[in-house]
């Protein structure tokens, strides 16, 4: 069986915890999307991680963490988070990277960064990790897998045509020195040593452990608001974060994802640009971010500020659908426990037209929030295993959020740890 841990929102909700914690009852793990351009912050008994492509199931040493064949692969930054957790006291994780996996090269992170600098302040606020340029290269056909680093002269005949391409881009377009297929050849045979302990076809591997009965988590980056088809376009990853994207990303059966897990912050926070109704601003939306998430809302990856606002019902009902929940899980509720009352955006209001209906990114730039105000719970939650001992108006704002989106919350997480989870009863 197969459960698929997804953001139901804007990325940034606690997936790492989330799927660090549901870990415990897995014998897999298993990234099927995204790459380095977005990172899972975990607490556990080693310390506070920053996972940026490895599966979040390493801290767990009997776990089979696997990288899947969707996965944009930046092989120095895998190499790195080894050598971090390690150093910090975690045994070597069994880690699996899918041989049909392509390879974030050095020129995709270049041409990110040089067309980052020419769309100046017209920018997607990339974090410039090389993502749309990789994937651009994938779907025209001119990625590199990394079984390929197997015939490396066959795959130099192929970098010479790529480099034909890119130099013509880099020396009119972006007047930046041209690429030289020694240098990529160089980088290729360093990669294929860093890679070689564990490439494997995990199709095959998954394929032996669904029929063995084994479970699976899938983990996925970013949420719905970032998928390319339905998040909103343009400012959105180059990648589907939906569920049902996992079984294409990490080579399992549709059927076999029977649990979706979905997601969402007790509040609402983004990184980089586009459309986000329920944001707010000034002082008030930065005491929010300083008292949010583990530490503040920071980036990640890129460290700079989220950006900040109060629960939307809206985005989040669509964002559950999207996924297909099952499960909802709703994060950082401790958070707000300095709040007299909480607004929470329960509607849009687009040219007049009031809606519950999450609109097109072309109505999205008009609508307005439209709020209703709980009351607060003026205490601290941290520490609370059961539903029931939280504080009533806790509790009703909760079961406020459960009813606008439509979806079951059976897991309310009140703190950064992985013991910090309450399990609820329906």
């Amino acid at each position: 069986m197969v459960t698929a841990v997804v953001g139901a929102n804007w990325g940034d909700e606690g997936k790492g915890k989330i799927t660090d914690m549901l870990a415990d009852q897995a014998d897999i793990v298993i990234r099927f999307q995204g790459g380095a351009n977005a990172g899972h912050t975990i607490r556990n008994g080693y310390g506070k991680f920053a996972l940026h492509t490895l599966p979040s199931g390493v801290f767990h040493p009997e776990v089979v963490n696997i990288i899947g064949n969707g996965v944009a692969l930046s092989v120095d930054k895998i190499a790195e988070e080894l050598k971090e957790i390690e150093s910090r006291g975690v045994p070597a994780p069994r880690l699996m990277i899918s041989d049909r996996a392509q390879i974030v090269m050095s020129y995709h992170v270049l041409f990110d960064t040089l067309e980052e600098a020419r769309l100046a302040g017209k920018s997607f606020g990339s974090t410039k990790s090389g993502i749309a340029p990789f994937y651009s290269d994938k779907f025209a056909k001119i990625g590199i897998q990394v079984s390929e680093l197997a015939d490396m002269d066959t795959l130099r005949e192929k970098v010479e045509g790529i480099l034909v391409k890119k130099n013509i881009m880099l020396k009119y377009l972006y007047h930046h020195d041209e690429l030289k297929t020694d240098d990529i050849m160089a980088e290729l045979v360093r990669y294929r040593e860093i890679l070689k302990p564990y490439l494997a076809d995990t199709t095959a591997y998954l394929s032996r452990a669904m029929k063995e009965g084994k479970t699976a988590l899938l983990e996925g980056q970013l949420g719905t608001m970032k998928d390319p088809d339905h998040g909103i376009y343009p400012m959105v990853t180059s990648s589907s974060t939906l569920a049902g994207y996992g079984a294409v990303g990490a080579g399992v059966a549709p059927y076999e994802i029977r649990r979706i897990v979905a997601v969402t912050k007790a509040y609402s926070s983004a990184v980089g640009a586009g459309e986000f109704v329920s944001e707010i601003f000034g002082d008030e939306a930065e005491t929010l971010r300083k008292r949010g998430g583990d530490g503040g809302e920071y980036g990640a990856t890129t460290g700079r500020p989220r950006r900040v606002g109060f629960y939307d019902t809206v985005a989040s009902a669509y964002g559950c659908r999207l996924q297909g929940a099952t499960d909802v899980a709703l994060t950082v509720l401790d958070v707000l426990g300095y709040l007299d009352e909480i607004p929470v955006c329960v509607a849009y209001d687009i040219d007049g037209r009031v809606t519950t209906d999450f609109p097109t990114t072309t109505e999205l730039k008009r609508a307005k929030p439209v709020w209703e105000k709980l009351p607060g719970w003026k205490c601290d939650i941290r520490g609370i295993r059961r539903y029931e001992d939280l504080p009533e108006n806790c509790r009703k704002y909760v079961e406020f959020i459960e009813e606008k989106i439509g979806h079951p919350i059976t897991m309310v997480s009140n703190g950064p740890a992985r013991e910090d989870i309450i399990y609820r009863n329906r």
